[in-house]
């Protein structure tokens, strides 16, 4: 019988339950963390460039880290939400090739796992202030992974399931397929694996492509058929993608994280940082100062 290895697990950020109004109205988000909600009252909606998604009751929905959209309640909407981060241990998101926001009708067994989450980790809300000036937010972060920390055994690995549930409940979806989830060659997971640890130095395909004793070209294609994306253009992602982990957690400067994440200076940072996320550094550090549900 084929063994399967689970290759990705949550940390939990925030879990809680509110009622929120039109004050609920943010555009161009961009987080690097998970959202997922169930509705139980009111109406809102989520949104990108290509669709609008109502949110109604009844419903659960699920917006992966990284993906880019709008929210808005037009007067009122009650939700249970949580947040969390995402491990990979290849380096590749569950929901790499889907980066959309995603609808499915609620179950009971939905309903009690976000109020039995609820229960096991009290006080785990967004109890913070609008105003940047009164936290660090890399200080805040870690004060959230020291909960976790502090969790007893029971309490982590019923979180763990919990969550591995609901994320469950959108891998059955059309817009999910198993096939796009590819079975990768080891020489690309060292690859991936050598990238993830080296963003901040100078990576070439050829120096890869020589890593894994192949030539460039044959390690391009591979790489392009393992993953959907060629290794510069991986490159580029994950360094962005530790930026946008930056600016959200730390109060670093842009030159600071354009030398942290490889890129030769902040000019060009930026540049790739506008052509990945739609947003310039400064737009993405403006909006990660509201507070978002």
């Amino acid at each position: 019988m084929a063994k399967r290895i689970l290759k990705h697990s949550f940390s939990l950020l925030h879990i809680d339950y509110v009622k929120l109004n039109q004050k609920w109205n943010f555009n161009n988000v961009i987080s690097p963390y998970y959202r997922l909600y169930y509705i139980d009252e009111g109406e809102g909606f989520i949104s990108d460039e290509k669709e609008t998604i109502k949110l109604e009751p009844g419903y659960l929905y699920i917006i992966p880290s990284f993906t880019l959209c709008h929210l808005k309640c037009p007067d009122y909407l009650s939700q249970y939400f949580v947040q969390f981060f995402e491990e990979s241990a290849v380096g590749i998101s569950l929901f790499a090739n889907n980066r959309a926001s995603m609808k499915v009708k609620a179950l009971d067994l939905d309903i009690e796992n976000f109020k039995r989450l609820l229960l096991i980790n009290p006080h785990r809300g967004i109890n913070r202030s609008n105003n940047p000036k009164v936290y660090e937010k890399n200080i805040y972060y870690r004060e959230y992974q020291e909960l976790n920390n502090l969790q007893s055994m029971s309490v982590y690995m019923e979180t763990q399931g919990i969550i591995l549930q609901l994320v469950s409940r959108f891998l059955t979806l059309e817009t999910f397929k198993q096939s796009d989830i590819p079975s990768i060659p080891s020489k690309i997971l060292e690859a991936i694996s050598y990238i993830q640890l080296n963003l901040r130095n100078n990576l070439t395909v050829t120096d890869l492509a020589k890593r894994a004793n192949q030539h460039p070209d044959y390690f391009s294609r591979l790489f392009h058929q393992s993953t959907g994306e060629r290794p510069i253009a991986f490159i580029h992602e994950k360094r962005i993608e530790r930026a946008q982990y930056l600016i959200t957690t730390t109060s670093m400067s842009y030159e600071e994280i354009a030398s942290e994440t490889g890129f030769e200076n902040s000019p060009y940072f930026s540049k790739v940082f506008k052509k990945v996320t739609g947003m310039t550094p400064g737009q993405y550090r403006e909006q990660n100062r509201l507070k978002v549900v």
